[in-house]
């Protein structure tokens, strides 16, 4: 039997709609299209300071603004790089406080990587550059220049010490030995001028800045209010970037060790957690938070994270 025409072109409408409906089930969805994966660290905190229990995907909300958004990865990071930046004007005395600090680096996972500078002149002086052998990068420990030393911000080197920072996904922690005090700028402002471009530099990079304030060897930076609005600027730089400031008083801290093995704690507590963003044209940051109900872990996170262009 023949099909008349009317019948083909049925026929043959019926194809194109079926073509056209398989295309759009295979065709990449357009959320997806039009978003990218972004990957943040957080670390897990136990109840005053106490090993918090492990935590699965599964454990773990995350919220960005009030949206919730689903978590599409959550796993321990296990490689770290791990700078430690001293600023170059403190008071020579605390290099006393070095057999804690190279305790804390041998004291580090086998796949950590550890690196030394020296904030100088608004720049980081490397003395050893990331490495796996931590008895060498331990050996990069110095005294301080002290009065010799000024003329610095820690801000500024910490900026400079980014740039060179290694491109990768893993974690990356900065540990800075400071006053706060810029002498470089000479600013009496109560925020550094270059502190927000320093925080967002680290949240672009993921690198989480852990702050310790040391007095420094000048007497402008005893003055009471330089101290305090140093140490509330580097407090700051720690809690923006998920990590912790670690400062008693005004004076300098009789040992560094309890500051250092906490660190070492929350390194140990570590994840990288991933989720899908939109960041436009431009990329922009975006507010997020991270929450649990397991009892007695709280997490560190960056106040901000940023979401890349996409094209």
């Amino acid at each position: 039997m023949k099909m008349n025409t009317r019948s083909k072109g049925a026929l043959l409408l019926a194809a194109i709609a079926l073509t056209m409906a398989a295309e759009v089930s295979f065709a990449p969805n357009a959320a997806a299209a039009d978003s990218s994966s972004v990957t943040t660290t957080v670390t897990a905190v136990g109840k005053k300071d106490t090993q918090p229990a492990p935590l699965t995907q599964n454990d773990v909300q995350l919220y960005q603004g009030k949206e919730k958004v689903q978590v599409a990865d959550w796993k321990r990071g296990d490689t770290l790089f791990l700078a430690i930046l001293i600023d170059d004007s403190l008071e020579s005395v605390v290099a006393n406080q070095w057999g804690d600090l190279k305790a804390f680096m041998m004291a580090q996972p086998e796949n950590t990587y550890i690196a030394v500078a020296y904030a100088r002149n608004g720049a980081a002086m490397v003395a050893q550059d990331f490495t796996k052998d931590h008895a060498l990068a331990a050996k990069a420990l110095r005294i301080p220049l002290g009065n010799a030393g000024a003329f610095t911000s820690p801000y500024l080197a910490v900026q400079d010490w980014e740039k060179r920072w290694p491109d990768s996904g893993e974690r990356k922690s900065l540990i800075l030995l400071s006053s706060g005090v810029d002498y470089f700028r000479g600013s009496f402002d109560p925020v550094d001028p270059d502190l927000d471009t320093t925080i967002a530099h680290a949240q672009k990079q993921n690198i989480n800045i852990w702050t310790i304030y040391v007095p420094d060897a000048g007497h402008v930076g005893r003055r009471s209010f330089r101290v305090f609005n140093a140490q509330s600027n580097l407090s700051r730089l720690s809690e923006e970037t998920g990590a912790e400031s670690y400062y008693l008083g005004f004076g300098s801290p009789v040992t560094l060790k309890p500051y250092f093995d906490e660190i070492l704690m929350h390194l140990n507590n570590q994840y990288l957690l991933t989720f899908v963003g939109n960041g436009g044209k431009k990329g922009k940051f975006e507010r997020v938070r991270v929450t649990t109900e397991v009892p007695n872990v709280e997490f560190l996170t960056p106040s901000e994270v940023f979401l890349p262009a996409v094209q």
